[in-house]
């Protein structure tokens, strides 16, 4: 009954540590829609408007905004960030580890 095992430590990638089968893309779907849901809290725009923005349902913006990314990819995401007036950057760079790596940062959006 010993089995006490301290915390294990983070990959910096929750997605990673939970062994889904692409973390990177998961982590950058999570922050883009962070953006998205920040640009609604800030422009103060109701769910029907931002759907009415970005061409969708009410309910498929409901789903966004609680994580569910299922039919949302990257690109569509950074197009629906575009239809609310963002500017979305992407840069590449030479690889900083062994293993190349896909990330999203965010700025200030607004």
């Amino acid at each position: 009954m010993d089995d006490l095992r301290g915390p294990t430590p983070s990959s910096g990638n929750v997605f990673a540590d939970l062994g889904f089968a692409n973390p990177e893309e998961e982590l950058a779907k999570c922050k883009l829609v962070s953006a998205v849901a920040e640009v609604i809290r800030e422009r103060r725009l109701a769910q029907t408007k931002v759907a009415e923005l970005i061409g969708v349902d009410q309910p498929t913006v409901s789903r966004l905004l609680r994580g569910r990314t299922e039919g949302f990819t990257c690109d569509r995401l950074m197009r629906l960030l575009n239809q609310l007036g963002q500017d979305v950057e992407i840069s590449v760079t030479p690889k900083r580890s062994e293993e190349a790596r896909v990330s999203v940062s965010l700025k200030h959006t607004l």
